[in-house]
């Protein structure tokens, strides 16, 4: 059974995209059956490209990579989800739609910040070290959520768990 997870940002533009690049590209690596999914509440229809650079450089295949809204995740059709991770503290701070889970439940909501690497200072170079920057601290989280026992975890102790993970 494939576990997803949703990572929403407000743009869907960079750090929701490099957290769903580097989850989806470390759980094949390892061989485990989780899906991430990224989508933004007003999502700006283009991925930026200082994002697809940056896990283009460290291996991901960024193919059919797109900016998304998170009403494809709530409606008919959209994957179980066993997990909702904000990455942005606007979209942190926004009213989620309904998102569902296995059955009978809601998915367990975390919320993860980051700061936008696309406001770095320093010009093209400046942004680049930043969504590197980023990059490396997704991948570091995405890699801790890859070792929990994800089929074996009740719901509060997934909470827990992703809690933990966004506090290290």
């Amino acid at each position: 059974m494939i576990t997803h997870v949703l990572i929403l940002c407000t743009h869907n533009s960079a750090r929701s995209v490099l957290a769903e690049g580097m989850l989806n590209h470390l759980a094949a690596r390892l061989g485990l059956d989780v899906r991430a999914h990224s989508a933004g509440s007003a999502p700006s229809g283009r991925i930026n490209p200082f994002a697809l650079e940056a896990l283009r450089n460290a291996g991901v295949d960024t193919t059919g990579f797109r900016s998304k809204s998170w009403d494809e995740f709530s409606g008919a059709g959209a994957p179980p989800l066993a997990a909702v991770i904000t990455v942005c503290d606007s979209a942190a701070a926004e009213t989620c739609p309904v998102f569902f889970g296995g059955p009978g439940q809601q998915p367990v909501k975390v919320h993860w910040g980051y700061p936008d690497p696309s406001a770095a200072e320093g010009g093209d170079e400046g942004r680049r070290r930043a969504f590197e920057l980023t990059r490396q601290a997704l991948g570091y989280r995405m890699l801790q959520l890859l070792q929990l026992p994800l089929a074996d975890l009740d719901r509060e102790s997934l909470q827990q768990a992703l809690q933990q993970i966004g506090r290290s």
